[in-house]
């Protein structure tokens, strides 16, 4: 986290300043539907979403932001993407932050009347450029999609809304190039102050998707750069959450949330480590604990690679043992480890 950020209020929470790195993700649900986007918001805010963005493409969409706010209890940010007039509407219907690429709203009258909306109502503004929107004069000058090019596309956005007099500015910075993306950020963060929304665009699946994201946020968290990240996933949005957490818990940028461990499985296994991994992994998300939980395949190596670990299992044949802060406690037949373990987690005191 950069220390020297400005800070931004987007609701009840803030970003910037050396404040924790906030999670957010997108409703991929119609707005419209009120029903199944406040839904899809409380399965969201369930994992551990900070901040979530619907769509905003209809007059409808706008409305709709009103009744959702009063049904959620995280921030709701407005994305806007062609339509000046949708950007003001769902400022007017309680958005608590929209987000808008200024080159693709229309010229610099349209911006202002968004701007002086956002102004009216202390909304910050998240200036949004992608790869793939970037200009044809920008193509030509740098010979194509580069890092610098993206750079000076998001200034040139920052610069004019800085000259309309509103600097409540969140800048975002997005390609499906990992290293590029990486590179680009390295370039804006010496130049502007306003908080960083990281992510990777268009990264793919949740498989290809959390690989390239991980990879990317990985480096750029890793730096010091970046104030509230998406890891953006086709699939599932909830996905994105637990994503997020993992690629922060790792950086040590966040803690709770039990750290599952397991081992890659050898010809010594000979219990179903791969499905009992998965239920526990499955299983922990139902405990607020920040401790290690390490899920071994042998019971001759599994009590020493799991004795950093607060709790661990360690299968044998037909049986398994159960290890607390690296000591063999008892051993466990094979179909009861799950459930002593979770006995022990039900139990936990620190």
């Amino acid at each position: 986290m950069r220390q020297n950020t400005r800070v931004v209020k987007i609701g009840d929470r803030v970003i910037g300043g050396g404040n924790p790195v906030l999670i957010q993700s997108m409703t991929n649900t119609k707005t419209e539907d009120i029903k199944e986007t406040v839904a899809q918001i409380h399965r969201l805010e369930a994992v551990g979403c900070d901040i979530v963005r619907c769509t905003v493409p209809t007059w409808e969409a706008a409305q709709a932001i009103e009744e959702i706010q009063k049904q959620i209890r995280i921030p709701l940010v407005a994305d806007i993407h062609f339509d000046y007039k949708m950007a003001v509407a769902a400022i007017e219907h309680g958005a608590d932050k929209i987000r808008i690429n200024p080159g693709n709203i229309g010229g610099l009258d349209k911006v202002k009347i968004v701007v002086d909306a956002a102004k009216e109502r202390g909304i910050p503004i998240r200036i949004g450029v992608n790869s793939g929107s970037l200009e044809r004069h920008l193509l030509e000058k740098y010979h194509g999609v580069t890092a610098e090019g993206i750079v000076e596309s998001a200034l040139d956005k920052v610069h004019m809304i800085e000259d309309l007099g509103y600097t409540n500015l969140v800048v975002s910075i997005k390609s499906s190039d990992v290293l590029m993306c990486v590179k680009a950020h390295q370039l804006i963060e010496k130049q502007i102050d306003y908080p960083l929304h990281v992510g990777i665009t268009e990264s793919g699946t949740v498989y290809s998707g959390n690989i390239k994201s991980a990879v990317g946020l990985g480096l750029i968290l890793g730096q010091g750069i970046g104030d509230t990240i998406r890891v953006s996933l086709t699939g599932d949005p909830v996905e994105e959450i637990k994503s997020a957490k993992l690629i922060l818990r790792t950086l040590g940028l966040r803690k709770g949330g039990i750290e599952v461990v397991s081992c890659p499985t050898c010809g010594r296994t000979r219990i179903d480590l791969i499905g009992l991994a998965n239920q526990v992994e499955t299983m922990v998300e139902e405990f607020d604990l920040d401790i290690k939980v390490a899920v071994m395949g042998c019971a001759v190596n599994g009590p020493g690679e799991a004795k950093e670990a607060d709790l661990g299992i360690a299968g044998g044949n037909g049986e398994g043992l159960l290890i607390k802060k690296g000591e063999i406690i008892r051993k466990v037949p094979e179909e009861e480890l799950l459930l002593v373990l979770r006995e022990e987690l039900e139990n936990w005191k620190c």
